[in-house]
């Protein structure tokens, strides 16, 4: 096998003849003397003439071709049994590596199956009413499930992250998601996906339950002994994998009452703004629009303000805004796209650093900024009307502190409802915004515009909470309980969740193999 990288203009890099004459070319080799698949592909459109970074794998006709190791489940049907809470990524990351080291995953959820979980979130868009247990959070694929599917990760070990994207394309996702630089399965595909890893993880011997919340952890001297659930049924588990997002307030909340150590975290909250997507594009692409060989175009943007990162979160093209309150009386906003990304909209959170320091008493109070984080939804909840409409403006409006008398067309089903949200938004992040919008327009000429509009908040970026764990990823106060991904502040998104959940694991694997020899 060889490699080889170049770059293309768009048009040639879907014309795969001239992409084998290039390769041809570039190797010194005649054209019909080699088998070849693409590696990796990126868009560089810093420059007017926009192109495709393109690399290759190049093989000999005679040369066998490379596949992924599959995934190797072995039957658990009797094997030794462990408590996973949370079947988001990382509950069934977790689950599938438990069938491949050879544990029983017993994987309890909240929320819904991922069919069932659709219903409830269509009585939320169209009538604005929050299940508590049954939501864009909470339910069987956790929050990627629904509000996108964004494969890509800041984790630098590939590896680690080739499998995981592997597992998907072993459970159905298009090998796409191996090539992009940006992988990305879509909300309409995902659903079928995490059914399929649900299927897998029964067939082979491992539990999923639905509807079963976490109500209580069983510890004796320091060790786990079980958990309980519903508030009526104890199981016993000697290890348990807690995986359960970053929205499981009242997670954090029986941990502390516990005595259990949990830290106040840093994260971000800010706005979600939505722009016409056709504008993005002329901005990215130097004017092209509606173009068959270019993806609908995203942005990255990040700036200083007053010592205070600011910065664009979970950008969504071809997307929608979501309603991903928790409960009734909150307002949050998440965005997506499906696979296509065909939408007329972009948005992307727009969001301000926040610290454990900005809040008296964090020293002693971990929940100092969860209690921020709740106060902000529920501000923003009273602001609309006490509804999950959501409290919106007109960008340059905001910037320049004027009411929209008018508020365009947006995708947040529920509805909006035009405020000042300098008067809804605590000063320490609204001041914060007007400056970064501003700098973001000269960065990017024609960002700054009435025609986007703020949706606020977007405060579910991360965990506010860290629960501390140690090398052996155990929490070091409390043997056997394993914090994991999100949820405990170890994580950000569907593939490091994952990831986080495969080396839970392996922690677990790795401490049942040395007290056996011991």
């Amino acid at each position: 096998m060889e490699s080889t990288q170049f770059q293309v203009t768009p048009e040639q890099a879907k014309d795969d003849n001239f992409l084998r004459e290039r390769i041809a070319k570039e190797l010194g080799m005649y054209s019909d003397t080699f088998n070849f698949r693409w590696k990796r592909r990126s868009i560089d459109a810093r420059k007017r003439q926009i192109k495709v970074n393109c690399t290759f794998e190049v093989f000999q006709l005679d040369e066998e071709i490379p596949v992924a190791a599959n995934f190797d489940p072995k039957d658990v049907h009797e094997a030794k049994s462990i408590a996973i809470i949370g079947a988001g990524p990382a509950g069934l990351f977790a689950g599938l590596r438990a069938l491949e080291v050879g544990l029983k995953p017993i994987i309890f959820e909240r929320g819904k199956d991922v069919r069932s979980r659709r219903r409830d979130l269509a009585i939320l868009n169209k009538e604005g009413i929050v299940n508590p247990e049954s939501n864009y959070c909470f339910g069987e694929g956790g929050a990627g499930t629904y509000s996108d599917g964004k494969l890509y990760t800041r984790s630098k070990k590939r590896g680690d992250i080739q499998k995981a994207l592997e597992w998907f394309v072993e459970f159905g996702a298009t090998d796409e998601i191996l090539v992009e630089a940006h992988p990305h399965i879509g909300t309409n595909k995902l659903p079928q996906i995490i059914v399929g890893m649900r299927e897998k993880i029964i067939e082979f011997g491992g539990e999923v339950h639905f509807d079963s919340k976490l109500t209580d952890l069983l510890i004796e001297d320091n060790r786990i002994t079980g958990v309980e659930i519903n508030g009526e049924k104890k199981f016993d588990f000697d290890q348990v994998i807690l995986a359960t997002g970053h929205s499981a307030r009242d997670i954090y909340a029986l941990l502390h009452k516990k005595g259990i150590q949990i830290n106040a975290k840093a994260f971000a909250l800010g706005v979600r703004i939505e722009h016409p997507q056709e504008q993005i594009d002329k901005i990215q692409y130097h004017g092209r629009v509606n173009d068959d060989f270019l993806p609908p175009a995203s942005y990255s943007l990040v700036t200083q303000v007053d010592g205070r990162g600011v910065y664009s979160f979970c950008m969504c093209p071809g997307g929608i805004i979501a309603p991903c309150a928790t409960e009734q009386e909150e307002v949050v906003t998440n965005g997506w796209s499906p696979s296509k990304r065909n939408n007329p909209y972009s948005n992307s959170g727009i969001v301000v650093a926040v610290f454990p320091e900005d809040f008296k008493g964090h020293e002693t109070n971990p929940l100092v900024c969860l209690e921020f984080q709740q106060m902000v939804e529920r501000s923003c909840w009273e602001a609309a009307g006490k509804t999950q409409n959501v409290p919106a403006q007109r960008m340059k409006d905001f910037v320049d502190k004027r009411v929209s008398k008018t508020l365009p067309k947006s995708s947040y089903q529920p509805g909006l409802t035009s405020v000042d949200l300098n008067k809804v938004l605590p000063p320490m992040i609204a001041g914060r915004l007007r400056e970064a919008f501003s700098d973001f327009g000269r960065k990017m000429r024609g960002y700054l515009t009435n025609e986007a509009i703020l949706h606020a908040p977007e405060s579910r970026t991360s965990s506010p909470i860290q629960i501390p764990r140690g090398k052996d990823m155990q929490h070091p106060g409390i043997q056997g309980l394993y914090p994991c991904a999100e949820g405990a502040g170890f994580a950000g998104g569907i593939i490091s969740a994952g990831i986080d959940g495969m080396k839970c694991i392996d922690a677990i694997a790795e401490s049942i193999e040395s007290n056996t020899s011991a």
